[in-house]
């Protein structure tokens, strides 16, 4: 069965899927951007698992991905996937953020997510060049995806309309047998 890939131009917040992916910070504890809106919106029991993973663990490194409940959010679970900040590129900031969408997608995988939806992971307040930033999403995902067999569906989900038309112009270029692209309207 072929994989589907869907793009959508909105706020992945409102967005009812099994894995909400989100771009957090090392802590786990709410930063800027995304993370602090989701932080808000998803309440006092996904704050306290992260407090406990924050304690437990030392919070999330680089790369890597955390699982908690999705709180409030219309999600059952949130990924909390941890995203480089962009130094120039010489400090393995590519390989991390592809790391951080992998571990992410291996993440919901073992939870047996069938929909997961991705945010543009490090783009924001973490200063990373949003094409580059797009193609290692894209490349990773498309190319781990058919070795997931719980995942159905993979949702992009871009809330600013810059990062949706690259997605849009990349996405509309994959041709892969084994993923199936959806791309939607502008809301």
């Amino acid at each position: 069965m072929k994989k589907k890939v869907t793009l959508i131009h909105g706020d992945i917040t409102n967005f009812p899927v099994d894995a909400l992916v989100n771009s957090a910070n090392k802590s786990l504890l709410g930063g800027g951007g995304l993370d602090y809106i989701i932080h808000k919106k998803a309440g006092p029991l996904m704050k306290a698992e992260c407090v406990r993973l924050n304690q437990e663990k030392g919070g999330c490194s680089t790369g890597q991905a955390e699982v908690t409940t999705a709180g409030d959010l219309p999600a059952k679970y949130l990924i909390h996937a941890v995203g480089p900040r962009w130094l120039g590129g010489e400090s393995k900031e590519p390989q991390l953020l592809c790391d951080a969408y992998s571990n992410a997608l291996m993440r919901a995988n073992e939870i047996g997510a069938k929909t997961v939806s991705f945010p543009n992971i490090s783009t924001g307040v973490y200063r990373f060049p949003q094409q580059l930033a797009a193609e290692i999403a894209i490349g990773t995902i498309c190319s781990i995806l058919p070795q997931h067999d719980q995942i159905a569906e993979v949702f992009f989900v871009c809330r600013d309309a810059e990062n949706y038309l690259i997605y849009k112009e990349i996405l509309s270029m994959l041709d892969d047998p084994k993923i199936q692209i959806k791309i939607s309207s502008v809301e």
